[in-house]
């Protein structure tokens, strides 16, 4: 991943200054997480930008096509820029390295939660408040996964910390007591 890093970080650099400068951050974060979600649930799309048959021009109408009546022009612009410079098959580790720089510099932590369903408004405000407590931030950002594996309960990570508070995993702790 280093050598992704050298290539998506002067770019999420730049365009993090581009988004402070014009006061533009907090709507074009929203749009760039929206942008990394839309990709990874549309496996077509991210050929489509990764392909090497596909020429430049070609994906940048497809991105002027979807994106130019809904996105902030700021970010449009990098995603021509990305396009022009034919580095548009690495959007999202390039959004991805943006997100976490806004994430630093506002100290903002980002939790991951795994369930095994999806999580109700009430829940999400629990474990938001015990996870803060936990990793010491007032600011903390939820993604929330589903993973029917877990069978019940969540896994939550903040950085290297994780807290396993699922049924699998304490069905495994109770199978490895009784196995003693």
């Amino acid at each position: 991943m280093p050598l992704l890093n050298s290539v998506t970080t002067p770019y999420a650099e730049a365009f993090l200054q581009v988004a402070n400068d014009l006061n533009q951050i907090d709507e074009i974060v929203s749009q760039a997480k929206e942008i990394v979600a839309l990709v990874d649930q549309s496996p077509e799309l991210n050929k489509a930008l990764s392909s090497p048959i596909l020429e430049k021009e070609s994906k940048k109408r497809i991105i002027i096509e979807l994106f130019s009546e809904k996105i902030n022009e700021s970010l449009l612009n990098l995603l021509k820029l990305l396009s022009d410079r034919q580095r548009i098959g690495i959007l999202v580790p390039i959004l991805e390295r943006f997100l976490e720089l806004y994430r630093e510099n506002s100290n903002i932590a980002l939790a991951t939660v795994t369930s095994a369903v999806e999580l109700t408004n009430v829940q999400k405000e629990l474990i938001t408040q015990k996870i803060s407590a936990i990793a010491g931030t007032e600011k903390l950002e939820l993604v929330t996964k589903i993973d029917p594996n877990l069978i019940g309960g969540f896994v939550a990570s903040v950085g290297s910390k994780v807290i396993d508070a699922s049924l699998a995993s304490q069905i495994r702790k109770l199978g490895l007591s009784l196995s003693k």
